[in-house]
């Protein structure tokens, strides 16, 4: 009986699944030939690629992301309003920025110092501090 239901669920599973690896489609040509030929042709790019500066890509403004910590900061900004949060997140941000430089100072890294503010900002970003 184990065998009969083992063998019935395979049978369905393998008529469920539908394998199109070798189906004819509208891009082979009239014949249904192979799709990779043409996939592989050149195709022209719609727009040039443009690299952005570091600088560009920073985002400001109200454009954060919810994260995990979205609900405390909503919540702190209803019970403490808009700007008593803005000082309070200023002076954390402050801190830590300052903790930044003392580390890198430390390590003898310095350089990196405003890299590590970046990957904060965009870490705290992530984790939902800057909705």
């Amino acid at each position: 009986m184990n065998r009969l239901v083992s063998l019935l669920l395979i049978v369905v599973a393998l008529a469920a699944s539908s394998v199109q690896g070798f189906a004819p489609s509208s891009l082979g040509g009239v014949s249904g030939g192979s799709n990779f030929v043409v996939s592989q042709r050149p195709r022209a790019s719609t727009r040039p690629v443009t690299r952005s500066n570091s600088r560009t890509s920073l985002q400001m403004g109200s454009q954060a992301k919810f994260g995990v910590f979205s609900p405390a900061v909503y919540a702190a900004k209803i019970t403490l309003g808009n700007d008593k949060l803005n000082k309070i997140r200023g002076k954390g941000i402050s801190l830590h920025s300052q903790a930044i430089g003392e580390f890198c100072t430390w390590a003898g890294a310095y350089h990196l110092r405003t890299r590590l503010i970046k990957k904060a900002k965009t870490n705290g970003d992530i984790l939902g501090f800057l909705v």
